[in-house]
């Protein structure tokens, strides 16, 4: 179940990246000649107007077909002036740079869109206080009088806003007496507890569950508002992220950070469908968050490569050789196929542990 629904957000992420060049494409004036769901070979395919809309057999995304991607598509048809200046080769700068982006603003559109979404649905926000979500029959807690949705704001004078410093503190004055102060119904409360030095297994030292998080929800007129803030947050965070990952790599250092493959992301889309709806579109939105970055990187064979070649044209007023570019394009492509392939193999050896 979970590698045929992986396959689906596959396919809907290269979707819309695919469907942001093509309206791009549309906009600027580019011939296209073909927009495929799916990759060859073809099942079926309709023409309207002057573009083919078909159907593939493998369904791992999709791609567009634009006229002119390569010079030498141009001068073998013959064509007119005017349709010559269809070619995306003899776009301005400018109008390829547009074409070449918007696959990558299509993937953020829909991480925003769909955390805008998960906005309205309810959110962990932190609560800046520690929260009772439970207190175990018997214990420390539940002799001092602490009950559930209690707000333990203070221990021994200091202010709590995490679990976590709660948990280090009980453990660290086990046995020893503790003052807490307590919010109930907007009141404080004194309370006195002696969190215990071996407690039962699976229990803390108070015997109590707690967070530091509380669910918020945001009216839909406000939710892509916040929706926007935290894609930025999230986009900001994948580009640190990504810049660790490659310098580890050009180091010869270890990762600091985990890099998954599709095989790794696979297994993490079953994780996902064990927690519903929104657990698996919180995952679309991050996918295509990191799908959006990736893309963007100056490296060949991804739109930041081609991106350079024609900021590169740009800025020299010449054309890019085509066959540096293509071969260019041709090596980095067998180095992104070398790279997924280590990938997965690691995914692999994570999964058999």
């Amino acid at each position: 179940m979970g590698i045929i629904v992986f396959i689906l957000i596959l396919a809907l992420l290269v979707l819309v990246h695919e469907f942001g060049h093509f309206l791009m494409a549309k906009k600027t004036g580019v011939k296209v000649e073909e927009f495929g769901i799916g990759f060859p070979p073809r099942l079926f395919g309709v023409k309207h107007g002057e573009t083919l809309y078909s159907v593939n057999v493998i369904p791992l995304g999709g791609f567009v077909k634009m006229y002119g991607e390569e010079m030498h598509e141009v001068g073998a048809k013959r064509d007119t002036p005017k349709q010559a200046q269809r070619a995306f080769v003899n776009k301005k700068p400018w109008q390829k740079s547009l074409i070449i982006v918007a696959g990558v603003i299509g993937n953020f559109l829909l991480g925003w869109v769909l955390i805008s979404y998960l906005f309205t649905q309810g959110v962990p926000a932190p609560a800046n206080k520690v929260i009772v979500e439970e207190v175990q029959k018997g214990s420390p807690a539940a002799v001092a009088g602490i009950k559930v949705n209690d707000s333990i704001v203070q221990l021994d004078s200091r202010p709590l806003t995490d679990s976590t410093d709660l948990i280090n503190l009980t453990k660290k004055y086990a046995g020893q007496p503790i003052q807490l102060v307590v919010e109930r119904k907007n009141k404080q409360l004194n309370i006195t507890a002696t969190p215990r030095k071996n407690p039962p297994a699976g229990q803390g030292p108070l015997g109590i569950a707690v967070t530091s998080f509380v669910e918020k929800k945001y009216p839909w007129y406000k939710a892509p508002f916040y929706g926007l803030t935290e894609s930025v947050s999230i986009t900001r965070t994948i580009i640190v992220e990504i810049t660790k990952a490659i310098v580890g790599l050009v180091t010869l250092h270890k990762p600091m950070v985990e890099v998954s493959g599709p095989i790794g992301i696979a297994n993490y889309t079953g994780q996902a469908i064990k927690f519903g709806k929104n657990a698996v579109l919180e995952l679309i939105a991050l996918l295509s968050l990191n799908l959006a970055i990736v893309n963007i990187l100056p490296f060949p064979a991804l739109d930041g490569g081609r991106f350079v070649f024609v900021i590169y044209e740009w800025v020299t007023k010449k054309k890019v050789n085509q066959d540096i570019e293509r071969y260019t394009n041709l090596v980095g492509f067998f180095i992104l196929i070398l790279l997924a392939i280590l990938i997965s193999i690691n995914d692999i050896v994570h999964l058999m542990h």
